[in-house]
């Protein structure tokens, strides 16, 4: 995914300042495209180049003027052929998985520890996903109309079905080592696919 293209997204609802748009990340994408303040205004400064976004300068008192941006024509086209092309996402590169992977160096209790501090981390992220779905559901941050709310909540769904995989996995694989499974000797096999 491209923030030049989260950020158009944005836009298509209507204008916001830089500081509005890192608002509306937070409470909406932040959970699979976070973005800092700094990496939005580089990135408006870029679209604007590209003719994609528009400035409009609102004069304030006793403050500097605000920011405020638009997308253009030209930005919703972008848009709009960003959105319909098919694309393939790149593999997945996941260091917490290479851990694991030579992760027999390591003794069990040293493995467990690596283990639970991994699945704490994803039981962090649910409950932050859980806040998200909880703002959702009391019509908080809602942008845009429902139908395009929909696939914001599919978004979210996303990232709570595999962060519950992950854990999953996790606390499986932590039974598994405190049987010491290892000792089987050969090839141990991979634990049965459990149904949802």
């Amino acid at each position: 995914m491209s923030l030049d293209h989260a950020i158009l997204g944005f836009l298509s609802y209507g204008p916001f300042s830089g500081y509005d748009l890192k608002k509306v990340f937070d409470r909406s994408v932040r959970h699979f495209w976070p973005a800092d303040q700094s990496q939005i205004y580089r990135t408006l400064t870029r679209l604007g180049r590209q003719r994609y976004v528009e400035v409009e300068r609102i004069a304030q008192e006793d403050r500097p003027n605000r920011k405020v941006y638009h997308i253009t024509d030209e930005g919703r086209e972008e848009l709009r052929r960003w959105v319909s092309e098919t694309r393939s996402e790149n593999a997945a590169r996941k260091p917490f998985l290479v851990q694991s992977f030579f992760a027999g160096m390591l003794n069990d209790e040293e493995i467990l520890g690596l283990f639970e501090a991994r699945a704490q981390e994803l039981r962090d992220r649910l409950e932050t996903y859980e806040a998200l779905a909880g703002d959702v559901a009391e019509g908080k941050g809602q942008e845009g109309p429902p139908r395009e709310q929909f696939f914001w909540y599919l978004t979210l769904d996303n990232g709570i079905w595999n962060a519950q995989a992950e854990l999953d996995w996790l606390e499986d694989a932590m039974k598994r080592i405190k049987r010491k499974e290892y000792e089987q000797g050969g090839r141990v096999l991979p634990a049965p696919r459990r149904e949802r």
